[in-house]
């Protein structure tokens, strides 16, 4: 029994394994209720009794060499798996700074949301558009200053296919397809053939919001934009309607909003006023409605658009609207925090 038990601690001493499985046929080889060190606890009872002592101690140190070895080779395979140290070996040795949100972006989702608490929801549509939804639908007359290729992007050869001016185009397709009430807002890119300058810029962004239903009225209007205001600009912004012109709209306003800067009071930024424009807005005309299969003496409703652009500068004071699509990374760092 002695002898075995020394040729087993030889073996165990020595034992390898290539893998997982491996190690697991020796476990259950050596551990096991089977194995050969049970199969020698079990000839115990057959040991004399001067040798039992002995024999026994033996046993024992047989048996914890064996779970030793065995957890060793168990825990090599592990260490291979999951190395001890928290390097990711698989990231670039050079070290790559985390993006920021672009100015627009974040100014853009944060006036969705705003319309979104008041149950408008998102709809979108193609920059390169035709003439019917940029235009005609919307009551441009043929000899409208707007469809002149000083404003408009058209494309060459088609004088039907143009860039979109504005995103009106996605509130003709949406009515088109839908009955009141639609309750919309519409964010995008929009292009205008202009020269690129700190005010101006050849593309830009806007969201317009429209709404139609049964008696939809101006004052409807008004507590939307002055929500949207308080909202944006901080519960003290204060608003005022100055009537204008749109060929969708009638009657048509301009909105203006206290000064955010001066609070009011007069500064270069609002030219020593006090209000700031941001939107025009106004009553959907009833042209436009039928234009699109709505019935204008059934149904009313408003619509407001605003350039996204002029609301950043608002709310970060930004001179240059040429900063916006450079993509310099200084300009866009300021911005890590407001997200």
């Amino acid at each position: 029994m002695i002898d075995k038990i020394k040729d087993l601690v030889k073996e165990v001493r020595e034992l390898k394994a290539g893998n997982m499985d491996e190690l697991e046929a020796l476990r259950i080889k050596y551990l096991s209720r089977k194995g050969v060190i049970a199969s020698l606890m079990n000839d115990f009872r057959n040991v004399t009794a001067d040798q039992k002592r002995e024999v026994g101690k033996r046993l024992n140190e047989l048996k914890e060499l064996a779970q030793n070895k065995i957890n060793e080779l168990k825990d090599g395979f592990e260490n291979l798996k999951s190395p001890d140290h928290d390097y990711d070996l698989t990231r670039t040795s050079c070290p790559v700074p985390f993006g920021t949100r672009h100015p627009i972006s974040i100014v853009k989702k944060e006036i969705c949301d705003i319309f979104a608490r008041l149950g408008f929801s998102i709809a979108e549509g193609p920059e390169i558009e035709d003439d019917w939804h940029v235009f005609s639908s919307l009551n441009f007359a043929d000899d409208h200053p707007a469809r002149d290729m000083q404003d408009t992007f058209f494309i060459r050869g088609n004088a039907d296919v143009l860039l979109r001016t504005h995103t009106s185009s996605v509130q003709t397709r949406v009515m088109e397809r839908r009955q009141p009430p639609v309750r919309i807002i519409c964010p995008g890119r929009v292009y205008r053939n202009e020269a690129i300058s700190y005010r101006a810029h050849c593309f830009f962004h806007q969201v317009e919001a429209l709404y139609v239903d049964r008696d939809v009225s101006f004052a409807d209007l008004k507590q939307v934009l002055l929500f949207f205001a308080k909202e944006m600009f901080g519960p003290e912004t204060k608003i005022r309607l100055r009537p204008s012109y749109f060929p969708f709209t009638e009657p048509s306003a301009e909105m203006d909003i206290s000064c955010n800067i001066c609070g009011g009071k007069g500064c270069p930024f609002c030219k020593h006023t006090g209000w700031v424009e941001i939107l025009g807005c106004g009553m959907v005309d009833p042209n436009v409605l039928d234009n699109c299969g709505i019935d204008g003496k059934t149904y009313s409703g408003y619509a407001l658009g605003m350039g996204i652009e002029r609301i950043t500068n608002l709310k970060y004071r930004v001179k240059d609207l040429r900063l916006f699509s450079e993509n310099d990374e200084r300009f866009l760092r300021q911005f890590e925090a407001a997200h």
